[in-house]
């Protein structure tokens, strides 16, 4: 069997019956999934629309279909924010991806499969609508623009993923079975600019406005694609040292300011808002009840551009629609103080890297759980069920994206009660129905790049997010923001870059591209001495291991098997 009828074998079956049905909808219910088929089916635009929706929800399974080392998590461990972690008793494969070091005896050849897997049949499902664009009946151009911009959209971020991760893949964009070699990479990011510029072009300004989330929940807008352009030049721009061909600085800058023109967005006040975690709090006792004291601005805040969803409607048949990368980046093991729930313990927060934000920065606190800190280093259960059986622990986790927790502890008495204020956690497993949204864009982003590429707002754009960080919240709910002044410098952007962005899976391609050297000193230089099971030992990563490899990530075995031998694997692996 070749490499690309194995990847395709699970999308073909789902595309037979619109490929809708593996993972949950976030934004849109459907209607009958089984009457049409590739042949008859993409006719009507109200087809075309369903068959986007399974974009969408393909899109979704690349984290949510059961990837260990999903996009956001593997960004984490990459860069020098983490550590692997998990547990003691764990497989060491969180730590391959830390250290760029396969074990002695080759067992960790395929840890990327899966992943590999759900991309290209991503793919495959965008390719279905795209090849069948002119046997829609369109009902206007408008219309013609907005769905073919989306699913081009979603198809030019999927390449990109890859192209950051492994470099060297397949670009295939027609639903094929042939067994397809590596392209150049320049050719895969050219793919990339073409379709988020077509996105960016055609989906109409007020085709999912802000202000309206029924229609805007998850959808990719025309901001998104100029916003994931800007990201998508300036990687390709620092790591290749050149220029893309079709796009300029200029046009990438401009998308950027008329992103901050439309008035559409704007930074939430306070920073400890955007995340959940951060800004929520349960008091009460068992017998009086529990409340909720939340200043959450929710995941459809006026930052947020772009924001995966996920559900919990996740089952162990198939289908999936969690986000998978929170129980792999949560506390582990027993029960803890609310709002927080438990997970596996990957990548724990370097030391080093708490302690490196300014005194009074408000995004410290609000990024990172300090166990010690907040009482929960103490807790019997969690020495017990986490310390105990911690690889890798620093005493710190990421808060932004960690699972939320179904119980509550009486502090007074000691005791635990089940109570049922996180439905999206109740409803479902709390391995697999972690509903909380993944942020791939951020207003503060757009700003940070804006400044990067020379805006003549630049100055007032860093000044912006900077301040906010310093923020501080009156007993009345009243924020008081000092008017900061930061030197504009490239190094003063990437220094704000860091720590306004940390452990948002944004941090090591900043590294990247700013040169494999850069990267991989200031990666070899996050080292330190840890605890494993409570014992003391010492986290070493090579700067060698990291150049070696020029930053990416090893082609899974499996893949280039199936492949027979067409596809070859990256230096260095």
């Amino acid at each position: 069997m070749s490499m690309k009828t194995k990847i395709y074998s699970i999308a073909i079956a789902g595309l037979l019956t619109m490929g809708m049905t593996s993972c949950g909808d976030s934004f849109l219910e459907v209607q009958s999934k089984t009457e049409g088929t590739t042949g008859n089916f993409y006719t009507s635009e109200s087809a075309a629309s369903r068959a986007l929706v399974g974009c969408y929800d393909a899109w979704q399974c690349t984290v949510s279909n059961g990837p260990v080392f999903t996009l956001l998590y593997m960004s984490d461990l990459l860069s020098d924010e983490c550590f692997g972690g998990t547990a003691t008793s764990d497989a060491r494969n969180s730590q391959v991806v830390d250290r760029f070091d396969i074990n002695q005896d080759n067992s960790q050849v395929d840890l990327h499969n899966t992943l590999w897997i759900s991309y290209y049949e991503a793919i495959y499902t965008v390719n279905e609508l795209i090849q069948h664009e002119n046997d829609i009946a369109w009902s206007s151009e408008a219309s013609h623009g907005r769905l073919i911009g989306e699913a081009r959209a979603i198809r030019g971020i999927l390449y990109f993923d890859l192209a950051r991760i492994f470099e060297n893949v397949p670009l295939i964009t027609v639903p094929t079975k042939e067994n397809v070699p590596q392209a150049d990479p320049h050719e895969v990011y050219a793919q990339v600019f073409d379709d988020l510029k077509y996105a960016a072009a055609n989906i109409p300004a007020d085709a999912y406005p802000k202000s309206s989330s029924s229609t805007n929940d998850g959808r990719i807008t025309c901001y998104a694609a100029k916003a994931m352009l800007a990201r998508a030049y300036l990687f390709y721009t620092g790591v290749y040292g050149q220029e893309p061909e079709n796009l300029t600085k200029a046009e990438v800058l401009q998308g950027l300011e008329d992103i901050i023109a439309s008035g559409e967005y704007s930074l939430v006040p306070l920073y400890k808002n955007l995340w959940y975690c951060a800004s929520t709090k349960w008091e009460g006792s068992d017998a009086a009840g529990w409340k909720e004291v939340s200043t959450y601005a929710g995941e459809d805040n006026s930052e947020n551009i772009l924001t995966m969803k996920f559900n919990y409607t996740s089952d162990y048949n198939g289908n999936a629609g969690g986000n998978n990368a929170i129980q792999m980046l949560s506390v582990r093991g027993g029960t803890f103080k609310a709002p927080y729930g438990e997970g596996w313990g990957g990548a724990t927060v370097s030391k080093q890297f708490f302690e490196s934000y300014p005194a009074a920065d408000q995004r410290r606190d609000a990024s990172i759980i300090d166990l010690d800190a907040e009482g929960i280093s103490s807790m019997d259960s969690y020495i017990q069920n986490g310390y105990l059986k911690q690889r890798e622990y620093t005493g710190y986790f990421n808060k932004k994206y960690t699972a939320r927790s179904a119980y509550l502890l009486n502090e007074s008495s000691g005791t635990w009660s089940l109570t049922h204020y996180w439905a999206n956690v109740q409803a479902g497993d709390f391995m697999i129905s972690q509903a909380i949204g993944y942020t791939l864009m951020r207003y503060a982003d757009v700003l940070l790049m804006a400044a990067e590429l020379g805006s003549p707002n630049a100055q007032s754009y860093l000044n912006q997010v900077h301040s906010r960080a310093y923020a501080t919240e009156n007993a009345d709910g009243s924020v008081n923001t000092p008017k900061l002044n930061v030197t504009l410098s490239k190094a003063n952007i990437m220094e704000e870059r860091r720590l306004e962005f940390a452990f948002e899976g944004i941090r090591y391609w900043d590294l990247l591209r700013q040169g494999i050297n850069v990267a991989a000193q200031t990666i070899a230089a996050s080292s330190a001495k840890v605890l494993d099971g409570g014992q003391e030992t010492t986290v070493t990563i090579k700067a060698e291991n990291i150049i070696s490899k020029r930053g990416f990530q090893q082609i899974p075995q499996t893949q280039i098997t199936l492949s027979n031998n067409v596809l070859k694997q990256n230096a260095g692996w």
